[in-house]
Order: C-alpha cells, then sequence, then structure tokens
C-alpha cells in the first residue's frame, strides 16, 4: 500500500503511458527545431508588469530604427529609372524600394501564415496553453521567417532589382544579400519586442500605420517641386491648392487644378481618403451579438459579440504578400528558363 501508485478519475498506468507517448509522437516536428533555437536572438520576456511610459518608450524606438531604415538605401545597387513593379503594394507591406527594408514586413506575415496553416491542418500539433509548446511555435515561426528572408533576398538579386547580377559580381550579390537579411532580423526582432509585452500593440500595425501615415503626410504637405509640363508645381496636395490660388488669376482654375491635377496628388484624393477613413471608423462599431449556450452550466446563456471588421486588414495584407512572393519567384524562373513557354 505504501509503494503503490495512486491513480484517479478511473484512468491506469498504461492509459497514462500511451497518452504521453501520443502527445510526444505528436510534438516531433516542433522538436525537430529544438537545436536551431539556441542560436536565434530572442527578445526575453519582462518578469514585470511593464508600465505605461516605458511601453512608449519602447514604442518609439521600434518606430525610430524602423524609419531609419527606411530611409537607408542599400549599398551597391545599380540605380534603375524603371517603374516600381510593387508600388500599390508597398503601403501594405511597410516597405521602401532601394532601402534597408525593401523586404518590410513580407516575412513575418508569410512565416506567421504558413505556420498558422500548418497548425491549423494538423501537420504539427501544438497546445497554445503549454508555454514549452508556445516558445517552440514562435521559435519555428522565427526560423521560418529567416529563411524567407533569405529566399526573397535571393530573389530580389537574381531577379534583377538591383542591377544585372553578372555586372555586380558574387561579391556585390551576397553584400546586398547580407544588408537585406539583417534588417529583415532587425523587422523580426522590433516585432516580437512589441508583442511580448513591451511596447503597444504588435510591430507589423505599427509599421503599416506609419508607412500610411508617413504617405498621406507627405502627398498632403510635400514641399518639393515638380515639373510637370506645366510649369512647376508643388507636390504636396494642400501646398499646391494655396500655391495655385496665389499664383493663377482666374480662382476657378486654379481650383479645378487643385481638385483635379492628374500629375500629382490632389485634394480629391486627400479628401476621398479621409472619407474612407471615416467610413471604416464608423463600420469599426457595428457588431452582431450571437447567443450562445453552456453545456457544463445547464440554463447559463450569453452573448458572444462579432464585429463587421472581424478580419479588419488581415486578409488584405496575406493577399499582398502572396502576390509579392509569386511576382519575385516568377521573375526568378524567368530569368533562368526565357525560352520555357509554361514559365
Amino acid at each position: 500500500r505504501g509503494f503503490g501508485t495512486h491513480v484517479t478519475g478511473g484512468s491506469t498506468p498504461v492509459a497514462l503511458r500511451q497518452s504521453a507517448m501520443s502527445e510526444s509522437n505528436s510534438f516531433r516536428l516542433l522538436n525537430l527545431i529544438k537545436p536551431g533555437l539556441r542560436i536565434l536572438p530572442e527578445v526575453v520576456t519582462p518578469e514585470y508588469r511593464v508600465p505605461f511610459k516605458e511601453k512608449i518608450c519602447w514604442t518609439a524606438i521600434s518606430l525610430f530604427i524602423f524609419l531609419v531604415c527606411c530611409q537607408i538605401p542599400v549599398y551597391g545597387v545599380v540605380t534603375s529609372k524603371s517603374a516600381d513593379p510593387f508600388y500599390w503594394m508597398r503601403v501594405m507591406l511597410a516597405s521602401n524600394r532601394g532601402t534597408l527594408m525593401e523586404l518590410g514586413i513580407s516575412p513575418i506575415i508569410t512565416s506567421g501564415w504558413v505556420m498558422q496553416l500548418l497548425a491549423g491542418s494538423r501537420v504539427i500539433d501544438v497546445d497554445h496553453s503549454l508555454k514549452e509548446d508556445q516558445r517552440l511555435f514562435y521559435g519555428a515561426q522565427k526560423l521560418l521567417g529567416l529563411l524567407i528572408t533569405v529566399g526573397e533576398a535571393f530573389a530580389y538579386v537574381m531577379s534583377g532589382m538591383y542591377g544585372d547580377p553578372r555586372a555586380l559580381g558574387l561579391g556585390m550579390c551576397l553584400l546586398i544579400m547580407a544588408q537585406l537579411f539583417f534588417a529583415g532580423l532587425i523587422a523580426i526582432l522590433l516585432d516580437e519586442l512589441l508583442q511580448k509585452g513591451y511596447g503597444l500593440g504588435s510591430g507589423i500595425s505599427l509599421f503599416i500605420a506609419t508607412n500610411i501615415c508617413e504617405t498621406i503626410v507627405w502627398k498632403a504637405l510635400s514641399p518639393t517641386t515638380i515639373n510637370t509640363g506645366k510649369g512647376t508645381e508643388f507636390e504636396g496636395a494642400i501646398v499646391s491648392f494655396f500655391h495655385l490660388l496665389i499664383s493663377k488669376p482666374d480662382p476657378v482654375s486654379a481650383l479645378r487644378e487643385a481638385f483635379y491635377r492628374q500629375t500629382a496628388p490632389n485634394l480629391t484624393n486627400l479628401l476621398a481618403t479621409l472619407f474612407v477613413f471615416f467610413i471604416v471608423i464608423y463600420f469599426q462599431g457595428f457588431q452582431v451579438n450571437l447567443p450562445c449556450k453552456f453545456h457544463k452550466i445547464r440554463g447559463h446563456r450569453g452573448i458572444y459579440p462579432v464585429r463587421l471588421f472581424y478580419t479588419s486588414n488581415i486578409s488584405i495584407i496575406m493577399q499582398t504578400a502572396l502576390v509579392s512572393n509569386l511576382y519575385f519567384f516568377s521573375q526568378l524562373l524567368y530569368q533562368r528558363f526565357k525560352s520555357n513557354m509554361l514559365v
């Protein structure tokens, strides 16, 4: 009696061993990345409740690092005057052409998307209630993000985005890839820093919002001048509005030019952006209340609210990342197999 094993709930030692073996088999794929986690840089989870002022400080530091990387050009790039194929996608990818943040948040989104698909389809079994499983899952996501960063940097270089790879040479191609890789690593670590509670929100939302706000403010208040064939004009819509009112004798033609000019941002673009902004804020408050019943607590009913914009902009972000990845690898295949009809 003193040395016997006491099992509660009707379980037997054989059943417990079988459940432990099944759990160890289900986690086999995640256990494969344990050696790689030792060399991956990691942001330590705070052991205390981070004060609000400290969160603002870390968020500002992360944002400053991101903006600095968006302004530092990639060394060794051959200047190209061709059109940017990702001009309309860069806002959602938080990327800036020709800079260290060329890849933006594309590796983070793609790795998270792939890991969620693998976990949802039961290819890898993960129990998010266990801290060890959480650590392995997010470690695998980070490792996959770094691999995707290397792949996208390779695709950028080999597709000719920075010039002919043969003209650049092997050393310069490797240097460009290294710059993009370390910039992608910085973006991943900044997102992890904010996700673990040091900052406000997530890095993905912060970087996208910053990129959008920067674009709107610049197109509205830019003091730079451009030559459109009709004379020198200001790029910013608001600055150009006052300049046209002062410089043109006819106020009607000045207003028409300020609202409908085609060669630069105009006031119609700005007003349409503000209109969409307020419409989204208005519909953000809409929700549907679903009645719920609890099987464990009989007779108890509850309400589960579902917002109208439940998925927010996740679908747009994922579609943008998917299209950009497909484009890069299609360009890479085209450079290698130009004569192939399927490519």
